[in-house]
C-alpha cells in the first residue's frame, strides 16, 4: 500500500468571526465564497459567532479570507477575526453544518432593517409569487432583534416558529445560493402571517384590507397599523381635521407629529434635505430625520410653532403597499405610556383613538420604537436610539464585568455590558407609571437572556424618587448583587467619553433641565472635570428656586416670576410672565417663595431657557419637555452680539432692557443662544489655564438644541479645543446608562460618584 503524500501547499485553517454575523445572509455568503476558491470545510453558528474551516490551495485560502475581511455580508459587522491553523481532514464538499449553543456564550444581533431593493422589486412585481405581500423579506432585510425569543438566530427560535414553510419557501430556505437561506422570518402568501382589517363591523383580509386601509386614510379616518416593534396611529397628514382628532384623542397638545412619505422626491416637496440628510433617510435604518421644514400642502398642526418635522420613509414592505401620501405615523399609545404591541392589547387599549385596525399574526416579541436622528455637520447625532440600532452595541474602550445600568426616568433606556461591548436597549419610554415599569422588565429579560448577561453589578441614579433607582434597589436586594449609584451629570459626560473611545480627563459640560444633585439640590448647569473613576463640579449656574416642582416646570411663566423673585427685580405688569398669571395667584405665589414652601434649589441651564422663553412671550406654558426652549430656538436669529452673563440678575436685566427698547424677539432669542455659547467658551479656556485640559465634551438634553450646539462648537474649534458630542447614544436621558455603566465599573478604584 502506497502511502498517501502530502501536498506542501495544501492546509486546512480555522476562522471564527465574532460580530453581527447571524440573520445576515454570511453562512451561504462564505459557502458560495468557498466554491468560488475551491476550498472544502465547513461552517457554523454558534452561540458566540460564526465558525469556519477552510480546507485547501494555501493561496486560495489567503485569497478566500481577504475578501472575507474586507468585503463581507452588507448587514454584518465584524467585530473581530481568529485564525488558527489545523490538520489536515481531507473533506470531499464545503458544507454548513447545523448550529451550536455554547453555554455562556453571546452573538450579536442584528437591529430590524429596511426591506431590501431586491425584495421591494418582487413586491412591485406582479408576476412575482409575492407581489404585495406585506411580510417579504430575505437575509438581507426585515424584522431580527424584535421577532427573536432566543439565540442561535433559528426559526424555532422566532415568533415565525408557528408558521411551518410551504414546498416552495422551504426550498428557498435551504438552499445555500438563494438569498433566503435560513431566512428566518422567509414566507409567502400561502404559508406566512397575514394582515386583517378590523373597521367598524367589517373584518377583511389580504390586499382587500390592504386597499380598504388605503380609503379609509384618504376619507380622514384614524387607523392603528401593526408594524415590526409595534403599532402606529396614522391618519393622512395633510387633513387638519383628522390630525387634529388624532391629538384630541391621543392626548398629545402640541408635541410634533412624525410623517411618513412614500420617496425622497415626496420628502424634498415638504422639508429641505442635505445630501448627508437624504442618506440618512435613505440608510437601511430608515430613522425619523428632523428636517427643517417648508411651507407646504401638510397641515400646520402636525409640527406647531416648530421650524422642523420628522420624516421618514417606508421600511417594511407593508408600509411601501399602503403610503402613497404623507402620513401621520406616531407611536400606538396614549401619552406617558409604552408603545403598543399585541393585537388584543390594541384593541382594548386604543379603541377610543382608532376608528379602525390593521392587524397581523405575526407577533412581536418584544416592542421597539422608531428611532428619532439629527444631522449635525455630516454625522448622526441621536435623539432615540431604537430601532434599526439597538441592539447593536457600543464598543467601549476597555473590558467591563457584566453589569446593569438602568438609565434614568425619563427617555429611558438601560445598559448591559459584556466584556468591551455596551447593548443599549431600545426606547422604553418616561419611567413614569408602572405600565412603562413592566415593559422596561420585559426588555430587560430579553436582552439578558439572548446576550447571556447575568449582571455582577448594578447601577443606578442617585434620585432616591425615580422609579428606575427603586426597581434597581429592589432587585439588587432579591439578587444579592452590588448596588452602584452614579451622579447624573457625571454619567452624562462619561457617555460620551465611551462613545468616542476617550480615558483621560476631560472638560465636561453637562446641560439638562433635571438632575439629583450630590447636595440634594437639582443640578442641570453643571461644568465638570471628569474621567471614569471621578469628578469635579468646577462650575455651574447660581441655584435659583424651583417652586412647586412638575407644576413649575409645565408653567415656565412661574419659573420666569421666581427667577425676577430671587433677583430682585420687579414684577412688572409689561413682562409677559407677570400679565399670564392672576392677582390672585401673584399673591399666593410670591408668599410661597417668601416662607420657602415647596421650594428646592436648581442650577438647571435648562429651567434658564425656559425663564427667558417666557419672559420674552414665547412660551408660558407647555404640553411637552422643552417645549418653550425648541419654540425659542426657532426664532432665534444668527447674528453674534451677545448679553452680560456675572450673573443671572445682569442677564435678565439686560433682556429687559431689550424688550423696554423693542428689541425683537428674534434678536433677543438670538444674542440669549450667544451668550450661553460664549459662556462655554470663557469657561473652557479658564480651565484650560488651570488644568492644561484641552478637550471638551457636551452632553445634556439641552445640547439638543442645535443652534447652542453649533455656535458652541464653532465657538470652542476657534479657540483650539478639541470638542466631543454624542454620536452613537443620545445627548439626553437617553444615552446616560452607558455612562452609569462605565463608571459603575470603576468601583473600587475610587470612584466617588458612587455610594
Amino acid at each position: 500500500m502506497t502511502a498517501r503524500r502530502a501536498n506542501p501547499h495544501q492546509t486546512r485553517t480555522r476562522i471564527f468571526v465574532r460580530g453581527v454575523v447571524q440573520g445576515v445572509g454570511f453562512r451561504p455568503f462564505v459557502y458560495g465564497l468557498a466554491l468560488q476558491h475551491h476550498l472544502v470545510g465547513f461552517v457554523g453558528n454558534n452561540s458566540d459567532g460564526l465558525c469556519i474551516e477552510v480546507e485547501g490551495d494555501k493561496d486560495d485560502i489567503a485569497a478566500f479570507t481577504q475578501h472575507l475581511r474586507n468585503n463581507p455580508p452588507l448587514l454584518a459587522h465584524i467585530d473581530s477575526i481568529e485564525i488558527t491553523e489545523q490538520s489536515l481532514n481531507h473533506d470531499a464538499t464545503f458544507t454548513i453544518i447545523e448550529s451550536q449553543t455554547i453555554a455562556g456564550a453571546n452573538t450579536l444581533i442584528s437591529p430590524d432593517l429596511c426591506i431590501c431593493d431586491d425584495c421591494l422589486q418582487e413586491l412591485q412585481n406582479p408576476a412575482d409569487r409575492r407581489y404585495r405581500y406585506p411580510f417579504i423579506n430575505c437575509t438581507n432585510c426585515g424584522p431580527r432583534f424584535t421577532i427573536i425569543k432566543d439565540v442561535p438566530y433559528d426559526r424555532p427560535f422566532t415568533t415565525m416558529a408557528d408558521f411551518p414553510m410551504c414546498d416552495a419557501c422551504a426550498a428557498e430556505y435551504h438552499d445555500p445560493l438563494n438569498r433566503r437561506f435560513h431566512a428566518q422570518p422567509n414566507a409567502c402568501p400561502d404559508c406566512g402571517p397575514q394582515v386583517t382589517l378590523i373597521a367598524s363591523d367589517n373584518t377583511m383580509s389580504r390586499d382587500e384590507a390592504i386597499q380598504q386601509t388605503v380609503v379609509l386614510l384618504h376619507k380622514g379616518k384614524i387607523i392603528a397599523i401593526k408594524g415590526i416593534g409595534g403599532f402606529h396611529l396614522a391618519c393622512d397628514a395633510t387633513d387638519d381635521d383628522a390630525v387634529q382628532t388624532l391629538r384630541q384623542r391621543k392626548g398629545r397638545q402640541d408635541k410634533p407629529f412624525a410623517i411618513m412619505v412614500r420617496d425622497l422626491e415626496m420628502a424634498r416637496q415638504l422639508a429641505y434635505i442635505s445630501d448627508a440628510e437624504a442618506n440618512l433617510l435613505m440608510s437601511r435604518e430608515r430613522p425619523i430625520v428632523l428636517l427643517r421644514k417648508k411651507i407646504n400642502m401638510l397641515s400646520d398642526s402636525v409640527a406647531p410653532n416648530n421650524p422642523y418635522i420628522g420624516v421618514m420613509l417606508p421600511y417594511t414592505p407593508l408600509h411601501y403597499v399602503l403610503v402613497d401620501s404623507p402620513l401621520v405615523m406616531t407611536s400606538a399609545n396614549y401619552t406617558n405610556e409604552p408603545l403598543v404591541k399585541d393585537n388584543d392589547e390594541a384593541l382594548e387599549k386604543l379603541a377610543d383613538i382608532a376608528d379602525a385596525f390593521l392587524l397581523h399574526n405575526r407577533d412581536i416579541h418584544v416592542h421597539c420604537d422608531d428611532s428619532v436622528i439629527r444631522v449635525l455637520g455630516t454625522s448622526e447625532y441621536p435623539i432615540r436610539r431604537s430601532r434599526g440600532y439597538a441592539p447593536f452595541p457600543v464598543k467601549l474602550p476597555l473590558d467591563l464585568p457584566q453589569i446593569l445600568a438602568v438609565g434614568s426616568e425619563l427617555k429611558s433606556t438601560f445598559c448591559l455590558t459584556k466584556g468591551n461591548y455596551a447593548f443599549l436597549s431600545q426606547h422604553i419610554g418616561d419611567m413614569e407609571n408602572l405600565e412603562t415599569l413592566a415593559a422596561f422588565e420585559r426588555a430587560y429579560q430579553h436582552m439578558s437572556a439572548i446576550f447571556r448577561v447575568q449582571p455582577d453589578l448594578i447601577v443606578c441614579d442617585k434620585h432616591p424618587r425615580y422609579l428606575s433607582t427603586q426597581w434597581a434597589e429592589r432587585f439588587a436586594k432579591a439578587n444579592n448583587i452590588p448596588l452602584v449609584k452614579v451622579q447624573h451629570h457625571h454619567a452624562h459626560i462619561v457617555s460620551v467619553m465611551a462613545e468616542n473611545g476617550l480615558t483621560e480627563p476631560i472638560i465636561g459640560f453637562s446641560y439638562d433641565g433635571t438632575g439629583y444633585g450630590d447636595d440634594g439640590a437639582i443640578w442641570g448647569s453643571e461644568v465638570l472635570i471628569v474621567d471614569y473613576t471621578s469628578y469635579q463640579r468646577v462650575a455651574h449656574l447660581p441655584y435659583m428656586p424651583l417652586a412647586g416642582g412638575d407644576m413649575a416646570v409645565k408653567n415656565p411663566y412661574r419659573l420666569a416670576l421666581a427667577y425676577l423673585w430671587a433677583n430682585y427685580i420687579a414684577w412688572d405688569d409689561a413682562l409677559p410672565p407677570v400679565q399670564h398669571a392672576s392677582e390672585t395667584e401673584k399673591r399666593i405665589f410670591k408668599q410661597q417663595l417668601d416662607r420657602n414652601i415647596n421650594v428646592v434649589q436648581t442650577s438647571s441651564m435648562g429651567r434658564l431657557f425656559d425663564v427667558v422663553a417666557a419672559l420674552i412671550g414665547i412660551r408660558q406654558t407647555v404640553s411637552y419637555e422643552a417645549q418653550a426652549a425648541i419654540e425659542m430656538e426657532a426664532l432665534a436669529n444668527t447674528r453674534e452680539a451677545v448679553y452680560p452673563f456675572n450673573t443671572i440678575s445682569d442677564l435678565l436685566r439686560a433682556i429687559i432692557d431689550d424688550m423696554t427698547n423693542m428689541t425683537s424677539v428674534t434678536e433677543i432669542a438670538g444674542k440669549f443662544h450667544n451668550t450661553v455659547a460664549q459662556h462655554i467658551v470663557t469657561v473652557s479656556v479658564q480651565l484650560r489655564e488651570e488644568t492644561g485640559l484641552s478637550q471638551v465634551a457636551l452632553s445634556g438634553g439641552v445640547f439638543q438644541n442645535m443652534t447652542l450646539l453649533q455656535r458652541t462648537m464653532e465657538l470652542l474649534r476657534a479657540n483650539k479645543f478639541e470638542v466631543f458630542v454624542h454620536k452613537q447614544v443620545p445627548a439626553n436621558d437617553g444615552g446616560l446608562a452607558l455612562g452609569q455603566a462605565l463608571i459603575a465599573s470603576q468601583v473600587g478604584k475610587g470612584a466617588n460618584s458612587c455610594v
